[in-house]
């Protein structure tokens, strides 16, 4: 499975769109562990880029702090689940909670 996280300043962007960098993270669901970790410079922001993008990285989930509605349609288009309300934390921080279960998610923080 491969968990897609945007990332500024080493913690979770919680802007979706403008983030610095994706962090791409290999997880076991089964074992709940993190092997491996990769960050990506993400292509130029414009409306349906990254979705299309992130499924050809081989991104299943993407976890958010927020993220528009038409954003959220075009992934669902591309195969990819998102969870959307995830605090500013790190990517390891952020993926170890989601396999365990634990990951608490608030509203979403994007508003268009």
């Amino acid at each position: 499975m491969r968990i897609a996280i945007p990332v500024a300043a080493g913690k979770l962007a919680m802007h979706f769109g403008h983030c610095e960098v994706f962090a791409l993270l290999e997880v076991n669901p089964k074992t709940k562990k993190i092997e491996k970790q990769t960050d990506i410079t993400p292509p130029p922001h414009a409306p349906g880029v990254l979705p299309k993008w992130l499924a050809e990285q081989g991104v299943t989930l993407i976890i958010a702090g927020g993220m528009g509605s038409r954003a959220q349609g075009l992934f669902a288009e591309n195969g990819i689940e998102i969870v959307i309300g995830a605090p500013s934390e790190t990517p390891e921080k952020i993926a170890a909670a989601y396999l365990d279960g634990t990951l608490v998610t608030g509203g979403n923080t994007c508003d268009h």
